[in-house]
Order: structure tokens, then sequence, then C-alpha cells
């Protein structure tokens, strides 16, 4: 019964460190939510974190678990599980994402916390414990949604100007400051819908190897709900940092330029949430805002801001794995039974 008791404790600490993640999520990718839709001053900062907040949570209600599936075990072999390689793979996307946080870089937490699984998990067994086709399938997205949204924001920008090629600028203005409204609802749907479901996969994974689930147990209710409540109050509280790069340092951004970015990114983000892809949403508007702004004038761009930004995407993986390593490592020297 003790050792029962103490399996409790170990799993309810990680579950919690877990949300933590999940919180830091939400807070950290607030501003991919909100930062063009307050950048051209359709909301304010306050308005804007409890619009998305919302429609992080109501996601719930709209994506089925197909994210949650791949990263609970499509990323590493579920036989390597244990709560030092959970320990680890959260310390690794935790400590990146605190790094990026604090010097305003939208970087990934997604991709952090696949690169914590995949450092624990290769330091605990090799390279043989990772799952290829699930890895390689997300990794090949850090280049594909990004695209995707940048073509999609492109596509949309060019059409909008050809059919309102005859109004006013004050019509236009007025016309895609309600439309973006609905927009920056869509994106913040899309971010909860993928982002909190990465928490509820590695909850689900912890619970299969503790064993209070089996390999083909359905998520438990109080998991996705516990998931989608967490990452909902992180961006209610927002990361302020990073929305003033999102929102201007890459390119200037009006209504229109706005609503095109958050629906190519939304429209990304559905796509890949269907498909059960894990991707990032940072690099999917970074991408859309790119793409809206290269479609008015290449020059509007700023692609130094953008080049640094794609250099965080390209570290976040190998950074956060590394740390992962060193946090089962350290687990496992300090928590381990002596034998």
């Amino acid at each position: 019964m003790e050792a029962l008791q103490l399996s409790l404790g170990i799993v309810a600490s990680l579950v919690l460190v877990a949300l933590a993640f999940d919180f830091m999520n939400g807070f950290h990718d607030a501003a991919n939510s909100i930062a063009t839709v307050v950048s051209t001053r359709v909301l304010t900062p306050y308005q804007a974190v409890i619009l998305a907040a919302a429609f992080n949570f109501i996601a719930l209600f709209v994506f089925h678990l197909q994210v949650a599936a791949t990263v609970g075990h499509g990323i590493i072999d579920q036989g390597v599980v244990d709560h030092y390689l959970v320990f680890g793979a959260l310390v690794g996307a935790i400590v990146w994402n605190i790094v990026t946080w604090w010097y305003g870089i939208p970087s990934s937490s997604s991709h952090a916390l696949i690169g914590g699984l995949v450092g624990a998990a290769v330091a605990k067994a090799g390279t043989w414990a990772l799952v290829p086709a699930g890895l390689l399938k997300a990794i090949a997205f850090i280049f594909i949604s990004p695209l995707l949204g940048m073509v999609l924001g492109a596509l949309l920008m060019l059409a909008v100007s050809w059919l309102f090629v005859r109004s006013t600028p004050s019509k236009v203005d007025r016309w895609f400051r309600r439309l973006q409204l609905a927009s920056a609802s869509l994106y913040s749907l899309g971010h909860g819908g993928n982002d909190a479901q990465k928490t509820i996969g590695i909850i689900w994974m912890l619970l299969i190897a503790a064993g209070y689930l089996g390999q083909e147990d359905p998520v438990p209710i109080w998991v996705i709900a516990a998931c989608y409540i967490t990452i909902a109050l992180g961006t209610a509280f927002g990361g302020w940092r990073i929305v003033k790069t999102m929102g201007q340092r890459i390119t200037k951004l009006k209504p229109v330029g706005g609503c095109c970015a958050e629906t190519g990114g939304a429209m990304t983000l559905f796509l890949a949430t269907a498909l059960g892809i894990p991707v990032s949403t940072t690099h999917t508007i970074t991408g859309a805002i790119v793409g809206v702004g290269a479609a008015q004038n290449v020059s509007a761009v700023r692609w130094g801001v953008a080049g640094n930004i794609v250099w965080a995407w390209i570290l976040t993986i190998p950074c956060s794995a590394f740390v992962a390593g060193a946090a089962w490592y350290a687990a496992r020297l300090l928590f381990a039974p002596a034998h």
C-alpha cells in the first residue's frame, strides 16, 4: 500500500509539472493569438487575451484527440517511458520556454516538448527508443507549417486586394476591423486545439507507464478538461514580452493584413490538428505574417528579424533535448532507489 501511495504521489507531482508546462505554453504562446489583433489596435491587450483564452477552452468541444495520440504514442516508444523520462522531458521543455520567453524570442513550446521527449528517451535507451515516422512528421512540419501559413496568408492578402480594389482604404479598414475579431477567434481555437493536446499526450503516456491506464484505454475526461482549462489560464495571463516582436517587428500590419494572417494561420492549424500533427503555433503565425507582408511588398518584411526567429526554431529541439537528457540523468542520480 505504501508503494502504491508513493507511486501515486510521484504521478500526481508529475501531472502538476505537466500542467505547469501547459500553463507556460499558453503564457508563452499568447502572443501568437493576440499579437496581430493588438498590433492593429482592433482590441486592447486585455480584451485580446480574454478572447484568446475563451477560444482556447472552447477548442475542447471542437477537436478530436489525434495530436494527443501522436505525442503519447508516436514520438518515442511507450516501453521506455517512466517517471524519470517524463520529468526530464518536461524540464527540458520548460527551461527552453523560460529562456526564450525572457529574451522575447517567439520559439515553439511544441518543439521544445518534442525535443524534451527525444532527449530524455535517447539519454535513457539510445536512438532505438524513437519512433521515426512520428518524429519525422513533426520535424517536417517545422518547415511545412510556416511555409503553408505564408502561402495561405499571401494568397488571402492578394485575393482581398483584388476583391476590394475599388474600395476606399477607410471602408476596407472598417470591414476588416470587424472581421479580425472572427479571424483572431479562429486562430485561438486552433491554438487551443493543437497545443493543449500535447500536454494531454504527456499525461496519458505517464498514466499508462505508471499502470493506472492500459495501452488501449481512452484518456480520462479529467485530464482533457484540466489541460484545456490550464492552457486557457496561461493565455489569459499572456506573454507580453513576445507581442511586440510578433505584431510589429516582422512587418507593420493593418486590420486587413492581420485578418489574412490569422485566417491563413488558423487554416494551417485546423489541418494539422485533423491530421494529428503537433505543430508550432509560433511558426505558423510567423509564416502567415511574413506572407502577408511579402504579398504587399517584399521590402515590407524585416527579414533580419525573421531570420533570428528561424535560428530559434532550428535550435529549439536540440537545446531542449540536451537539457532534458541532463535532467533525466540528474533525476536518476538523485531519486533512484539504492540497490
